[in-house]
């Protein structure tokens, strides 16, 4: 029984990370001007951010990374003014 369990959890593991929505094909899906909350249907939540906040003008630079692929966003008032895309 313990060794069933073992197994249905690794498959389970292994089928989440199957699904990653931080691939080269939702980065192309993302345009400049884009704002965040579609930008969040596409890829979910970032794993990091930074932000700030002047004068009324509000800056973002967040993060997805899985599996070696890191896409970062840089959003100014919620819409992306910069986009980048690394494979490691």
């Amino acid at each position: 029984m313990k060794t069933r369990t073992l197994l249905i959890a690794a498959l389970l593991t292994l089928t989440l990370a199957a699904c990653s929505k931080v691939t080269a094909e939702n980065y192309a899906r993302i345009d400049t001007g884009m704002a965040r909350a579609d930008v969040v249907k596409i890829l979910g939540e970032p794993d990091k951010t930074e932000s700030s906040s002047l004068l009324g003008i509000s800056g973002e630079n967040a993060v997805w990374e899985s599996r070696g692929t890191v896409i970062t966003l840089r959003l100014v008032n919620g819409v992306v003014l910069t986009k980048d895309l690394q494979k490691h």
